[in-house]
């Protein structure tokens, strides 16, 4: 198979929208090159959704947003990429578009049903009825009585006007009934429509569309389907062979019905630029094999974070956090918990349909007489099983098949130990693992996708806000689980890495950017130096009326989050916190919030910014100065891995955000390429310039994997090559000449030396 033409030194990631246009992505390019990237790594520049502030709720695969520069304003920042040396690299989204009346091909499917030629496009399961579309604020009959409905004429067709929302019709004459909005002739208008509308409540469990995770509003794409591959990926592959675009990122590669199959279209249909996939490993889950360079390096930042985590500190942490909020649970009860909740309430609609895929596979199997619950029970005692975030059973002839075959297996054998009788357990496992009728084939497709969905919601944005000990381990990729890794566990993980997947610290889906999540780090090295804040954080006023399990939360997150001389520190961190409380949905949610509970907590956390703000304690700030250290060697680290390392836009100052829409927020270019002297972001740029300079000088020193060298008090990474060493040294205490920093908790030195 013919290999990528280009393959980045080092990637620099941009996110477009929020006023970054093409225009201003130009006037970017000369001090990224400057820093030392060559690929400029750019968030979706497809037609959005009005306002869109991220761009992957895509309406129009087939248009470069004119929001951004459209075509032209594409081309002239691709012409200066490559007047620069940089090559472009795409994030794209296959999985799904915006479910939204701005969606021209949803629009056409409304008008026109099955019948449309956009029909086949998206994953709608037609058998379950007419598409549910759950828009409304309040239940249809509702808003018919009160004449907030009504039929009306629209430029394109007639439609039904529901309060602020116009649904285009089957294309017909209105009579006058319907322009009145009578009761009669609405109902019997909805009753003949390919779709029907409903209270937005029933997304839970109601809709009739694959979405993304639960996320109602994007609707998943059928791209298995090769008319429907060509039809979204006409314009990519089209920017591609007129060279404007260098390489792709796939966003969420685990929705897919057939990732595998998918990745080898798109290699063929591009042959000759490099892939990287959105794809989350879990434990010692390996990239299956896939025409692909590698993932987009979740995997490696969490590596990162466990070598440089204390392991005797996070242990004492652990009896602290343990003592001040009561909580017994471990990590993986924590998520199974989670899991059981997520696949109930915000997954319902995807279990309902699991549970009507396996019911089909059992008739048409003629092996097992079952009903409808005892399959439903099989069905989600499986899925809380599953370990990672999916298998990958629809490829025949996948070195991974006997894995994940026995993956599947041993989560039933997990899953049986709870259930009365194990036999609709063991049916649903089998059929998923060898079953050959099209209904079997239908439930391993669909349930492979839902588990990933499972997986993210529950861990990503349930989890992680529940089991607090230490908000480092809480990150995408990572497995609070498994926190620590030693010298050696470290080199034996580098062993089995190639050189293709890129290594990034933060990214817009990061939980915390790389500098505040080493402050977190920090903690595990000085843990008496936090609980000094925690006993401060007991005294500000307020801390009676909160849970101690937030207050926790709390402190972290300022600690993580605090620069000096901000004034919006107050407001980041309470929106912060309103997403936080409502994501672990043990006192609050998004869909029924609770604004007291939220207020309490939200009134601390302002008081403890106040408190910090008058008179900061003293162990605030050795924690912020061990995190500093603990950020460059974070960098060196990257910097010495073998994939190319991915920068987030800033990140060569310093980053102190939390979790989006903070991580989001406009960076203040002005100071970035000159900041004040003597902090970390000084450190950061000339560490970055540094690193990326002997990446592009010295080719032969960044060629394999690092060698690892345990030391009583660190370790080395040491990188041979052409008659040189290029050595980084980290140890937790004393000092050492040439030394980046070096301080109270230890020192950091990058040598060059000689052979």
């Amino acid at each position: 198979m013919t290999g990528p033409a280009w393959r980045p030194r080092a990637t620099y990631r941009l996110q477009l929208r929020d006023g970054m246009t093409f225009a201003r992505a130009a006037e970017r390019v000369p001090a990224i090159r400057d820093l030392g990237a060559d690929g400029l790594y750019l968030s979706p520049i497809f037609t959005a959704t009005a306002g869109s502030t991220h761009g992957y709720d895509v309406t129009d695969p087939t248009e470069i947003d004119p929001a951004l520069g459209g075509r032209e304003g594409f081309e002239r920042l691709a012409a200066a990429a490559r007047s620069a040396g940089l090559g472009i690299i795409l994030d794209i989204v296959p999985n799904h578009t915006a479910f939204s009346l701005e969606n021209p091909w949803l629009c056409d499917v409304l008008r026109h049903g099955e019948r449309s030629r956009w029909a086949r496009h998206f994953d709608i399961d037609w058998s379950r009825g007419r598409l549910v579309l759950p828009f409304l604020p309040e239940p249809f009959e509702a808003m018919l009585e009160a004449g907030e409905i009504r039929a009306e004429d629209g430029e394109h067709g007639p439609l039904l006007r529901a309060g602020e929302i116009a649904v285009p019709l089957t294309p017909h004459p209105l009579t006058d009934e319907e322009r009145a909005g009578e009761p009669e002739a609405i109902r019997a208008l909805h009753a003949r429509q390919a779709w029907r509308l409903a209270h937005w409540e029933l997304e839970r469990d109601g809709v009739t569309h694959r979405r993304f995770f639960n996320v109602t509003a994007l609707i998943g794409m059928r791209v298995e389907d090769q008319g429907v591959f060509e039809d979204t990926h006409a314009l990519i592959l089209d920017l591609v062979a007129a060279g404007l675009v260098q390489g792709l990122r796939i966003d969420h590669v685990d929705g897919l019905a057939e990732p595998g199959a998918y990745l080898e279209r798109l290699r063929a249909a591009a042959p000759g630029i490099p892939v990287w996939v959105e794809k989350i490993l879990v434990g010692d889950e390996r990239l299956p094999p896939w025409p692909v360079e590698g993932t987009t390096g979740y995997e490696a930042g969490a590596a990162i974070v466990r070598l440089l985590t204390g392991a005797a500190g996070l242990d004492r942490l652990d009896g602290f956090w343990r003592a001040a909020t009561g909580e017994e649970r471990s990590w993986d009860e924590t998520l199974r918990d989670a899991k059981a909740q997520v696949i109930r309430q915000d997954l319902a609609a995807e279990l309902a349909q699991l549970k009507a895929l396996a019911l089909a596979a059992a008739e048409a199997s003629g092996e097992i007489e079952a009903g409808e619950e005892a399959l439903r029970e099989a069905v989600l005692a499986l899925l809380v099983e599953i370990p990672r975030y999916r298998t990958y059973l629809e490829a025949p002839a996948s070195p991974r098949l006997e894995e994940d075959r026995a993956l599947l297996r041993a989560a039933a054998d997990r899953a049986a130990e709870g259930l009365v009788s194990d036999r609709a357990l063991r049916f649903v496992a089998e059929a998923m693992a060898d079953g050959t009728t099209e209904e079997a084939r239908r439930l391993r497709c669909r349930f492979q996708q839902v588990s990933g969905a499972l997986m993210a919601k529950a861990q990503e944005d349930t989890s992680f806000f529940r089991f607090t000990r230490c908000l480092a381990h809480c990150e995408v990729g990572a497995d609070p689980g498994e926190p620590v890794w030693e010298a050696e566990r470290f080199a034996a993980w580098l062993r089995d890495q190639g050189e293709g997947s890129l290594v990034l610290t933060s990214s817009h889906d990061t939980k915390r950017a790389e500098d505040a999540r080493m402050r977190l780090v920090a903690m595990t090295h000085r843990p008496e130096a936090f609980m000094a804040l925690w006993e401060h954080a007991g005294r500000v006023t307020g801390a009676e009326s909160v849970p101690p399990a937030h207050r926790w939360y709390v402190l972290q997150s300022l600690l993580a989050i605090w620069e000096e001389g901000r004034d919006d520190l107050e407001d980041r961190l309470v929106l912060h916190l309103e997403k936080a409380l409502r994501e672990a949905r043990e006192v609050t949610t998004w869909t029924h919030p609770r604004p007291e509970a939220e207020e309490q907590v939200e009134t601390y956390a302002r008081a403890l910014v106040r408190s910090w703000h008058r008179d900061k304690p003293p162990e605030a700030e050795a924690l912020m100065m061990l995190g500093d250290m603990l950020s460059l060697a974070q960098l060196a680290i990257k910097a010495l891995l073998p994939g190319p390392p991915d920068f987030y836009q800033g990140a060569e100052n310093a980053l102190h955000h939390l979790t989006d829409p903070d991580n989001r927020l406009a960076v203040d270019w002005s100071g970035i390429a000159s900041p004040a002297a003597g902090g970390l972001s000084e450190a950061k740029l000339h560490l970055t310039r540094l690193l990326l300079e002997l990446r592009r000088d010295r080719p032969e020193l960044f060629r394999g994997a690092p060698v690892v060298e345990a030391a009583p008090d660190g370790f080395d990474l040491v990188r041979p090559g052409g008659g040189e060493r290029l050595r980084l040294r980290l140890r937790w205490g004393g000092g050492a000449t040439g030394a980046l920093w070096q301080g109270a908790g230890g020192c950091l030195a990058l040598d060059l030396e000689g052979a």
